[in-house]
């Protein structure tokens, strides 16, 4: 997939050419993007004056960011406490099941992206499964092929 440089300019430039402006270009370009692809983090290293090691280092450390392209669909799945004990890691493994690969990988068609998380902090909701920000509470593996049917006729319902 080819790129234009001149998106990651726009980007860059809609902020202020300071150091403070890393991570809110980073989450730009992640959103626009679903991923940090390698071209935009040496723009952003010139562009502000920043070691690429520092880049890849607030990249990698932060989940919010990708150096890898993620699907158009991103599935992520709670595995803290409170939802392990609820049944957490039988979902992931219908996601898994279901998607045909395992946590932290993307479907070759670049349709859906499947994470897991220590925790998304909604413990009394649990076990929570989250696709593309919308939260789904008290999920079980039940609920694993509804949600991905619905995804599929949204996605029919938009084209």
């Amino acid at each position: 997939m080819q790129i234009d440089q001149s998106e990651f300019e726009t980007i860059i430039h809609n902020h202020p050419q300071q150091k403070e402006s890393l991570i809110p270009i980073l989450q730009d370009i992640q959103a626009k993007f679903n991923y940090l692809p390698p071209v935009s983090l040496n723009m952003v290293s010139q562009t502000l004056g920043i070691p690429m090691i520092d880049i890849i280092s607030v990249a990698s450390f932060y989940n919010a960011f990708s150096l890898e392209p993620k699907g158009k669909h991103q599935i992520t799945v709670c595995m803290g406490t409170a939802c392990h004990v609820r049944g957490a890691p039988k979902i992931l493994d219908e996601f898994e099941r279901i998607l045909d690969i395992e946590a932290g990988s993307t479907t070759k068609d670049k349709e859906f992206s499947l994470d897991e998380v220590a925790c998304l902090g909604c413990c009394a909701i649990g076990p929570v499964v989250v696709i593309d920000d919308k939260y789904h509470a008290q999920s079980n593996i039940r609920n694993v092929a509804k949600i991905m049917k619905k995804l599929e006729k949204k996605d029919n319902n938009d084209e």
